[in-house]
């Protein structure tokens, strides 16, 4: 009876982890253990900072608006209720672009909701 050395599926998941390690600093990246821990957190990271992500892009998007709005003499929550009263169905994503690449059209925009808060 020949002995099992557990050859080739060892190494097929160490390959697969030290594949994921890859471009990590030191021994993170050629050890076994350390490899293991690291890449764990780092999956752990990612599954994490795809949320991050969105709210902080969600604050970006709100600080261009507001410093756009301000410019026209206005707030930024003043805005927003002003073109839900409106109904002009524009997330901030959009407005974000707007305020930035398309003053002109923004600048209407804010008109239109500044005139519906006056009256």
């Amino acid at each position: 009876m020949a002995r099992a050395k557990r050859g080739f599926k060892a190494r097929r998941r160490r390959k697969k982890l030290f594949a994921l390690a890859k471009g990590f600093r030191g021994s993170r990246k050629n050890r076994f253990r350390n490899s293991i821990h690291v890449i764990r957190r780092s999956l752990v990271y990612a599954y994490r900072d795809r949320r991050v992500k969105k709210r902080e892009f969600r604050k970006l998007w709100i600080v261009r608006i507001n410093a756009a709005v301000r410019e026209a003499g206005i707030r930024y929550s003043e805005f927003i209720h002003g073109l839900k009263k409106l109904e002009i169905n524009l997330d901030r994503s959009a407005l974000a672009d707007l305020a930035l690449n398309q003053p002109a059209a923004f600048s209407e925009i804010v008109a239109k909701v500044k005139t519906s808060l006056a009256s």
